[in-house]
């Protein structure tokens, strides 16, 4: 696990994919992503088979937060996850992160990050997780610079890289084609110096 304040991070496991292929096949959550078709439960498997076989660096995580004791109801339990019993912490799977095709020689690596649960937005989750990585990535994995592409039309994604500390490298002018019309892509990134820990 890779805990933050709110958050943690942990591996994803083949009973996650029912969750993603309903977060990827909602509207809303494909128009910040590259995914222009529906999605099937056999397509995800298969995704699943290949993205185990990455080095371990470059894994997708699973992005959880805890739930307070009010979700339950019933004293004692923390959250309604499966598995939460008396006095334990429940926590619930809201996204996915990952570093790709890290480049070791120039210590450099794109990442990506999806918050699928929209009942998540807009409370800062994302924001946080983006610095669990960047953390994770310089201080864990001795990366030097983190960078990212992001949809013009994404501000929800814009504003958290920019509060994560993220600078604007370049845009893409319409680089990509999502319904029925062009979209910049920009370039964004990090530095190790330029991180900011507290």
């Amino acid at each position: 696990m890779i805990n933050g304040e709110h958050i943690r991070f942990r591996g994803v496991e083949r009973n996650d994919l029912p969750t993603f292929v309903r977060w990827l096949n909602d509207p809303e959550v494909q128009r910040g992503i590259l995914i222009h078709q529906p999605i099937s439960q056999v397509r995800e498997e298969n995704w699943f088979e290949g993205m185990i076989k990455r080095p371990d660096d470059e894994q997708i995580m699973g992005i959880e937060v805890l739930l307070p004791d009010k979700q339950t109801g019933l004293p004692g339990v923390k959250g309604n996850e499966p598995g939460a019993q008396g006095g334990e912490e429940a926590w619930k799977l809201i996204g996915t992160t990952a570093f790709d095709n890290i480049d070791w020689r120039n210590r450099s690596s794109e990442f990506g990050i999806l918050i699928g649960d929209k009942t998540y937005w807009n409370q800062g989750y994302g924001t946080e997780a983006v610095r669990l990585l960047i953390k994770h990535g310089f201080n864990t994995l001795n990366l030097n610079r983190i960078f990212l592409h992001v949809f013009e039309n994404n501000p929800r994604a814009i504003r958290a890289y920019e509060k994560a500390g993220f600078v604007h490298e370049g845009r893409e002018r319409q680089a990509e084609f999502k319904d029925g019309r062009y979209f910049d892509v920009l370039l964004m990134s990090i530095l190790k110096d330029e991180f900011n820990q507290e």
